[in-house]
């Protein structure tokens, strides 16, 4: 009875925001994923490289009872522990906790043009623009995210925060260390983004070379479920669902790496073809398949991300061009490659 009095609290709440509630928010809404996220985080940084030189109302009352002086014990077959109360977080499984979180953190947004904030669940990346060598403007933005985050009772784990430096310029200075609370954040050349290998070079190698890896882990019980003289049915079950989905996990992000990362991955496939006796869709197709496949969901889209306006506006107007850019990289991301391929 208290998730369905809560799904209508949740409805309700909805309905007095705007549509274009904290669009760079990509965690506990419809039609979006970590690719979204991934992507928009990327689409920004590849732009930039293109550049040159209190209010109370009966429902705040009930939502402060609500999350307040909880009540909460563990009970494990016939034994039940002692009770505490709570008045932190929200209760597990509970059906208003990922809208609460995301109006908690709408205003976490960039105060400088230069900069973004993409944002999935708890996972905040700061996307910045450093022209002429000037980062004045990204290093106050770390510093306002900072006092945020302190102002809302949260922590910045720094240990486990990440700077990549994206410079595809010949002779690149050297750039002082970024502090969070005195703390030097460590500089990486790559990192793993919602899953997704990032690197400071925007390559995909060391993601898809991840991901097979782990794909070829999963043959050797293909193997032995062959010896098991299992049928290819069930065999073909266990491909898809241990080692294509491998395979194919955001394909729609690094489907634009290079030769030799899909001689790799094609190669994986091949050796599952032999061990079961079938034949498999080829992965280079079924990422085209959802690169064309999230192009139209986002051109349905009325609630559109920042990122992909300009995309939606051209599609909507039949005028599908990209226009082209210099970096290598840029025109084998999502976006240029599902343009390609809807022209096609």
């Amino acid at each position: 009875m208290m998730k369905c009095f809560e799904r209508l609290v949740k409805d309700h709440i909805i309905s007095k925001l705007p549509p274009t509630f904290d669009p760079l928010q990509f965690a506990y809404r419809p039609n979006r994923s970590t690719e979204d996220a991934i992507c928009s985080a990327l689409h920004l940084s590849l732009t930039h490289l293109e550049e040159k030189n209190t209010h109370h109302s009966p429902l705040c009352n009930w939502l402060l009872d609500f999350l307040t002086e909880r009540p909460q014990s563990v009970r494990v077959g016939k034994n039940t522990s002692s009770v505490i109360t709570l008045s932190t977080g929200s209760p597990q499984g509970c059906v208003l906790s990922p809208l609460l979180f995301t109006l908690m953190t709408h205003d976490c947004v960039p105060r400088s043009a230069t900069n973004h904030i993409v944002k999935f669940a708890d996972d905040t990346t700061v996307v910045g623009l450093i022209r002429d060598d000037n980062d004045l403007a990204y290093r106050e933005e770390v510093e306002q995210l900072v006092r945020w985050c302190e102002g809302n009772n949260l922590i910045l784990n720094v240990d486990k925060t990440k700077e990549i430096i994206v410079d595809f310029r010949k002779i690149q200075p050297s750039h002082a260390p970024l502090l969070i609370n005195n703390s030097a954040v460590e500089v990486v050349s790559s990192t793993k983004f919602l899953g997704v290998h990032i690197t400071d070079d925007l390559t995909w190698s060391v993601n898809s070379a991840s991901l097979v890896k782990r794909a070829q882990q999963r043959l050797h019980f293909l193997r032995r479920m062959k010896r098991a003289h299992l049928p290819p049915p069930i065999l073909t079950t266990f491909y898809r669902s241990t080692v294509e989905s491998i395979l194919t996990s955001c394909i729609s992000v690094w489907c634009g790496g290079s030769a030799a990362d899909w001689r790799n991955v094609r190669r994986v496939v091949r050796t599952a073809e032999k061990i079961i006796g079938s034949s498999f869709p080829s992965v280079q197709d079924i990422a085209s398949q959802r690169c064309v496949s999230w192009a139209r969901n986002i051109i349905k889209d009325c609630l559109t991300p920042p990122p992909w306006t300009f995309f939606t506006s051209a599609l909507r107007k039949k005028i599908l061009q990209y226009h082209p850019v210099q970096n290598h990289q840029v025109q084998e991301q999502l976006l240029p490659l599902a343009i390609r391929l809807l022209n096609s």
